[in-house]
């Protein structure tokens, strides 16, 4: 079948690939040094307490067989040596099946994953890779030519990446149709960067015009992916464009690597390298096995797309447990005021009358001490720093994992204290824990050079008053 494969996208597929592995090794890194704290046996939300109560069918995992930390482990850092055998190439060395299984191997790995993270794992970039990762499994090594579906497949998901969230901004804030949420965004953000505060002070004109900018990437350029070269091509090199600007201006893990691949997987490289080289064809079996992966995934496509126009439009969600086809969607709305958690702890026997005597913990990406630029660590994901964002939002979100996580700084554990930056009480842990609230805002170019600060901030409320390691564990 000639229609089958189109050569001139070896490159796009190459580099689509690779970007992929890259994110495929910190998505494993990530899991092997922060799931003691968060999922393990001892963890906050553990998962033999998860896959007690819920079945395999609707959270398919190998841990639903059996758990163990050691096992865990394992799956992890085989993924992380996965990961590292593609970045290298090694699927191009193999015979295309076995190179197809290297590609499904960290799939199934990262489901398993996935499917019993519970809320460290709810972020709309863990069904991402999933969906791009399976699909990855069929484009093929680089001596192959490219199979069309699979690469249109691609830009299917990409259209609903970008779609998705254009919709999900229209129908929400209306500071997005004013044009306004980056007057606020830059600085309520769940994680800024280094660069974050120096975007919120851009002059306002400049504000609209990015937001404008993006609801025309967003809304308009989805639909000329599917148009003909080199049409396609520019409005996907646009939202690569568009995703390095997000890149500069916060932390959003790999969501905007991913969408970056994504795009370039359907920009035609040839007008740049020339002609293609010489690819083999596909066999037989490799195109009914591609023909009924596009099937299924189209049947699959019903309703994320009856969800993109509807009126009740959800973002982040997956229809099916394997994650192969899902909806997209951030920042339906955006936050006027930013609001943080402060967790201290004091060694005093009884809390002092004037409040002093509590020290503060650090964390790596949540903003914290007033004069710490904030740091980049995308496309690594800091799943507590992010969830601790969450919860300065609303107490729900928290619910189920912040009284474990103040109970273990009280009890010292280690695997906990690995996931902050600075531990105030390095010999033993402290006596009480509590948790406030503070009004965080950026400060200006006048305070900034006449205090160091980036950042000023003032009391609002207490989240959890001082506790001792017995009152948190009856609390439970």
């Amino acid at each position: 079948m000639e229609w089958f494969t189109a050569s001139d996208y070896w490159l796009a597929r190459l580099v689509f690939q690779r970007v992929l592995a890259a994110v495929y090794l910190l998505a494993f890194l990530g899991a092997a040094l922060q799931f003691r704290a968060l999922i393990g046996e001892r963890g906050m939300l553990p998962v033999p307490r998860f896959v007690a109560r819920v079945p395999f069918r609707r959270a398919p995992s190998l841990f639903q067989l059996r758990y163990s930390d050691r096992l865990f482990a394992v799956v992890a850092w085989t993924g992380v040596l996965c990961s590292l055998a593609l970045l290298a190439g090694l699927d191009a060395e193999l015979p295309l099946w076995a190179g197809m299984a290297l590609w499904a191997l960290p799939w199934l790995l990262y489901l398993s994953i996935v499917n019993v993270g519970q809320t460290w794992y709810g972020f709309g970039w863990e069904s991402l890779l999933l969906e791009v990762g399976f699909l990855a499994v069929f484009l093929g090594p680089h001596d192959l030519a490219p199979p069309v579906l699979v690469l249109f497949l691609l830009r299917w998901v990409l259209f609903r990446v970008e779609f998705g969230a254009g919709l999900i901004k229209m129908r929400g804030d209306e500071c997005w149709r004013k044009l306004t949420c980056l007057h606020y965004h830059h600085e309520t953000q769940p994680m800024p960067g280094p660069l974050s505060w120096f975007f919120h002070h851009l002059p306002g004109p400049v504000h609209k015009t990015e937001v404008a900018a993006n609801h025309v990437t967003q809304l308009a350029l989805p639909f000329l992916l599917f148009t003909p070269q080199p049409v396609a091509s520019y409005a996907a090199l646009a939202m690569a464009v568009t995703q390095l600007w997000l890149v500069l201006s916060g932390n959003f893990a790999w969501l905007n690597w991913l969408t970056i691949a994504l795009a370039l997987s359907a920009v035609d490289f040839t007008p740049v390298t020339g002609a293609p080289p010489a690819l083999a064809g596909p066999p037989f079996w490799y195109e009914i096995l591609v023909l009924a992966v596009t099937a299924l995934v189209l049947a699959l496509s019903y309703r994320p797309a009856r969800n993109l126009f509807s009126r009740r439009q959800v973002m982040n969600y997956s229809f099916d447990p394997l994650h192969l086809v899902n909806a997209y969607g951030a920042f339906g709305s955006v936050g006027r005021v930013r609001q943080e958690i402060s967790i201290e702890g004091t060694d005093e026997a009884v809390p002092l009358p004037d409040g002093s005597g509590w020290k503060e913990y650090g964390f790596h990406g949540k903003p914290g001490e007033l004069t710490r630029l904030p740091r980049q660590f995308a496309p690594y994901h800091l799943r507590l720093d992010w969830m601790m964002w969450f919860a300065a939002l609303s107490p729900a979100y928290a619910r189920s994992w912040f009284g474990p996580f103040v109970e273990r700084l009280l009890d010292g554990d280690r695997d906990t204290l690995r996931l902050l930056r600075h531990n105030p009480f390095p010999e033993a842990p402290p006596r009480f824990i509590r948790a406030r609230v503070y009004r965080y805002r950026y400060t200006t170019w006048r305070e900034l050079r006449a205090t160091g600060a980036w950042w000023q901030r003032t009391y609002v409320r207490e989240f959890l008053p001082p506790a001792r390691l017995d009152k948190v564990a009856s609390n439970r």
